[in-house]
């Protein structure tokens, strides 16, 4: 194999193992399997939840992918994975290196949760077995703790929807090279192939084990996908959909016998396509997914889960007029734990930023114009008891700051402690990205009649994109990039309005 012998950062996350040779994992070839494969790198490479000297690997064999088993046309055996990690992307100074084993109980993903590594610091990544080298991976480690002079650009995305559009989204947000990415839930939907889908979804609507696998693997098999997976460490949280829509702990949309089996289904699914640490693998219908990631001094990230211990919606769902049930004090749509594991970790802060990454609009929003007021019973809205709590704790740090994604549109907007006085204190910003295809290419609609009954919503649009996030010391800025479509893939992402807060300024200002 002919290959560059100083490979650019570019040539290896786009290039993959074309550009890296396979010198440097070192000449063992072992297997459980005397089986041949073909090339099973086909779902591509991930990192995730990066500590001060800790990050996870993951990959998932599978040489058939869209096998209708969701075994991704692998042996019912287990295979030896090499991995190694080093500081330059030619492999040349490798730092850790190890074996694992891909088993067919977990569909042969590969979880590696690699320790020793220096705070602050970039790293590349990537795996073999039989002889194939996966493409390589880029991924960083976390500041050391209590360092704040430093900065973070960090991307967040939520809602892609694989049959509404093409994922050039992602695409255009790895070539923002950030240092961290955020996913905050619907990274795959449940439903099967629609009539006016631009690419065709493969299998039924998801119950299986066996359909979630594959659902999952026909998402990873898109490039751009992959290529933003291999360009920094993620931070994934869900949604609904990736269980099946506003489901509510143990109640689903519509009456189900099996939904408790529905949901120990897809957590499995989502467990083995995640890159997730061993506290998160479940246990049958539970599954660890909140917890809170240090970076440096600069940033704690609390991610949140909306889903697994909230209360039904109140009011039937939707967007309803005087819902009173909404304001019960008790309740929840994060159960009483979360919300004290939540309240803890706020008071006792001192990081420049609290950041909330969660799924649901959680600021106040009435999406009724004229004199009735309408709220969403899905979003925070419908927990208002819950919410304020949180607000209030939020107002009591340094800088409170809310991530959100679910709706398929962009908003910025002022967490208020009285929505019914724009002048009254504020307690956080919120910034809620679009989607990544869901909702297809979006339109102009300025929501007018929406902007005018909330005069804390700065911003809205209506198209497809992601958030671009810089934090520093002394500043957040927000970018809200879009794309011009996703029914045809390759547009290109413009940035549609920027704002920046100011540290200890609790509002948003237009940069």
């Amino acid at each position: 194999m002919s290959v560059p012998t100083t490979p650019s950062r570019r040539s290896v996350l786009l290039g993959g193992a074309a550009a890296l040779g396979l010198t440097a994992l070192g000449s063992t070839q072992a297997s459980a399997s005397a089986d041949k494969l073909t090339d099973p790198f086909t779902l591509g490479v991930a990192s995730g939840d990066p500590y001060h000297d800790s990050v996870v690997l993951w990959t998932r064999l599978a040489q058939n992918p869209l096998a209708d088993n969701g075994l991704g046309g692998m042996p019912d055996r287990a295979y030896f994975v090499e991995w190694e990690i080093a500081t330059d992307e030619g492999f040349r100074r490798t730092v850790r290196r190890g074996v694992e084993l891909a088993r067919p109980q977990s569909a042969h993903s590969v979880h590696v949760e690699v320790e020793g590594l220096r705070p602050g610091s970039e790293y590349f990544y990537r795996f073999r077995t039989q002889g194939h080298i996966s493409e390589a991976g880029r991924t960083r480690t976390a500041p050391a703790p209590g360092i704040t002079r430093t900065d973070l650009t960090m991307c967040f995305a939520s809602c892609s929807h694989f049959g509404a559009g093409h994922f050039t989204a992602y695409k255009r947000l790895a070539e923002d090279e950030p240092g961290l990415i955020l996913h905050l839930g619907d990274y795959q939907y449940e439903y099967a192939a629609g009539a006016n889908d631009v690419r065709q979804v493969l299998g039924p609507e998801t119950r299986t084990l066996e359909n979630y696998r594959l659902r999952h693997a026909q998402y990873k098999t898109d490039p751009d996908l992959q290529l933003a997976h291999a360009t920094a460490p993620w931070l994934v949280v869900w949604d609904d959909h990736e269980t099946e829509n506003n489901w509510a702990d143990e109640v689903p949309e519509q009456p189900d016998p099996n939904f408790l089996e529905r949901r120990k289904n897809a957590f499995q699914a989502y467990y083995e396509n995640m890159p997730l640490r061993r506290t998160a693998r479940p246990r049958g219908i539970d599954m660890q997914l909140y917890r809170r990631l240090q970076w440096g001094g600069l940033i704690n990230f609390h991610m949140l889960d909306t889903r697994q211990y909230r209360d039904d919606q109140a009011c039937g769902d939707g967007v309803k007029p005087n819902c009173d049930a909404r304001l019960e004090p008790t309740r929840s749509i994060t159960g009483e734990e979360q919300e004290r594991w939540l309240l803890d970790g706020l008071r006792r802060s001192r990081a420049r930023w609290d950041v909330l990454g969660q799924q649901v609009f959680f600021s106040q929003i009435d999406l009724t114009p004229g004199v009735n007021q309408g709220y969403n019973m899905d979003a925070w809205d419908g927990y208002k008891a819950n919410r304020d709590r949180i607000a209030e704790g939020l107002g009591k740090t340094r800088n409170g700051v809310v991530l959100t994604g679910d709706v398929h549109r962009h908003w910025a907007a002022e967490t208020k402690s009285d929505y019914t006085d724009p002048t009254s204190r504020g307690l956080a910003t919120e910034f809620v990205t679009t989607s990544i295809t869901s909702g297809g290419d979006g339109n102009d609609d300025p929501n007018a009649g929406v902007l005018a009954e909330n005069p804390h919503v700065k911003f809205h649009k209506n198209r497809r994109g992601y958030i671009r996030t810089k934090f520093t010391a002394d500043e957040l800025r927000a970018d809200y990039r879009i794309l011009p479509y996703v029914r045809q893939p390759g547009a290109e992402a413009t940035t549609a309005a920027s704002f920046v807060v100011a540290d200890r300024d609790r509002s948003l200002h237009p940069a």
